[in-house]
């Protein structure tokens, strides 16, 4: 792939929008959160990494989209930040398993999820 800068573009507005699309979901799964876990991350996180892991399943990356939809879009929909700063807050606070459960759930879901979408992009291909 070159540096193309139209594409450059159209990544920037892609991962615009994903951080956008993160914070709607964000906004209204707090609505329904419960406790002090923040699962609403948890949620975007997961399903970000298995739309992620899909494409890749279907053999998308050298898709001249792909850099558009994957890096753009999901890459800003998903955030490694705001796991880290949640975690960091709970740990702060004195709620350390709950801190290490976020850090170390989320590591797990999100690989657990891209296997099931690669496993279900390969499917599809």
């Amino acid at each position: 792939m070159t540096a193309d800068p139209l594409l450059a573009l159209a990544v920037a507005a892609a991962g615009g929008a994903g951080a956008g699309l993160r914070w709607l979901v964000d906004v209204a799964l707090t609505s329904r959160r419960r406790g002090a876990l923040p699962w609403p991350i948890l949620v975007v996180n997961v399903t970000g990494c298995f739309a992620f892991a899909v494409l890749v399943g279907l053999g998308a990356e050298s898709a001249p989209w792909f850099a558009v939809v994957g890096t753009g879009l999901l890459g800003g929909y998903t955030t490694f930040g705001t796991v880290s700063a949640d975690s960091a807050q709970l740990w702060r606070k004195g709620r350390r398993a709950l801190a290490a459960a976020n850090a170390l759930g989320t590591l797990a879901a999100c690989a657990i999820a891209a296997i099931a979408g690669l496993a279900a992009g390969s499917a599809l291909a």
